[in-house]
């Protein structure tokens, strides 16, 4: 089968396409899976410019988001059989083959049918993020109907995580950079959009919400966005961020005056701890996510979708930082 390895760890030139035998199934709960697109998310650049979680697994293929049919079941699968169409988040840090290939395998306990109404290739654009922008809004901050949230950015797991507290019922709010962003949230029914290189959102944010700060901010950005974002939310509010941002001491002590939650939201953490009882939770994420599409309360926007030998450009697309939505890669 053709497939995209990473042979070391360093800029996008370090994936290259090669022909290698398809991947046998690793237990008898295994499937494989013929893939139809990968998903394409900042991590997957990341863990090519530095391997942090499997660096001793190299060459690695890369790709944790991906969605296919079913070309073969193991002896004890129950879930699925063969033709079936799925989508899940699974490999691709380098403990097992990720998704840049024409097959990949995965356990039938960590694989969703696909969405009906969604083709095979936006399904690939949507676990990680919506399993990010799920488990942020929902497990972590506990987002209810008439709360408010603050989301930063419209990109991949911004953009799911609107209309996802869109449905929670809860009054939106968020920032973007430009006019085409502007749109976007306009699209999605966001009720308060702010420009943030152009205006002070934790003023602006603040008399939305009433001049109280908001209930939930969800930071998809870190850095100086996250400190700022201690002011954005109301005492006892609560800040969930995709990042690892340290805090000055400054910080800690304006939070801890505030009394603000502060949580942290990384999706792969069953994955990288063997968490299995985890994994199908997060499996009835992407099927509950399914739900929503199928009501037409949730969809995928697609922005660049280039071919599986173009993967090298799609990385150098997202570390540029200017996508909205999603990228993705087609394999015929």
């Amino acid at each position: 089968m053709k497939a995209i390895l990473m042979s070391a760890a360093g800029s996008p030139d370090m994936l290259a396409m090669f022909t290698i035998d398809k991947p046998e199934l690793a237990s008898p709960h295994h499937l494989r899976v013929k893939l139809t697109a990968a998903g394409v998310n900042p991590v997957d650049a990341k863990l090519r410019a530095k391997p942090v979680y499997f660096p001793d697994k190299l060459p690695a293929i890369l790709g944790c988001d991906g969605a296919g049919v079913v070309e073969r079941v193991g002896s004890a699968v129950t879930r699925f059989k063969e033709g079936d169409s799925v989508y899940f988040c699974n490999g691709g840090i380098g403990d097992e083959p990720g998704c840049y290939a024409e097959y990949t395998t995965v356990h039938e306990d960590y694989c969703a049918a696909s969405p009906p109404g969604l083709g095979l290739q936006d399904c690939a654009a949507l676990p990680l993020v919506l399993i990010t922008a799920w488990e942020s809004l929902v497990e972590r901050a506990n987002l209810q109907a008439g709360q408010t949230v603050l989301i930063h950015g419209v990109g991949g797991v911004g953009h799911i995580a609107i209309q996802l507290a869109n449905h929670l019922g809860a009054r939106v709010a968020v920032t973007v950079s430009d006019d085409k962003k502007e749109g976007l949230a306009q699209g999605l029914e966001a009720e308060k959009i702010i420009r943030y290189k152009e205006e002070e959102f934790v003023q602006d944010v603040g008399e939305w919400a009433g001049g109280k700060g908001v209930d939930v901010v969800l930071d998809t950005i870190g850095g100086d966005i996250f400190r700022r974002s201690l002011k954005a939310a109301r005492v006892g509010g609560k800040i969930v961020s995709l990042l690892a941002t340290p805090l000055s001491a400054e910080d800690a002590q304006l939070a801890r005056l505030r009394n603000l939650t502060l949580c942290y939201e990384l999706m792969l953490t069953p994955q990288i701890m063997k968490l299995h009882e985890e994994r199908i939770r997060q499996r009835k994420i992407l099927e509950q996510g399914a739900q929503l599409i199928k009501a037409g309360n949730l969809g995928v926007l697609v922005s660049y979708a280039l071919p599986l030998e173009k993967a090298a450009e799609a990385h150098r697309l997202i570390e540029e930082g200017n996508v909205s939505g999603k990228i993705i890669l087609t394999i015929s």
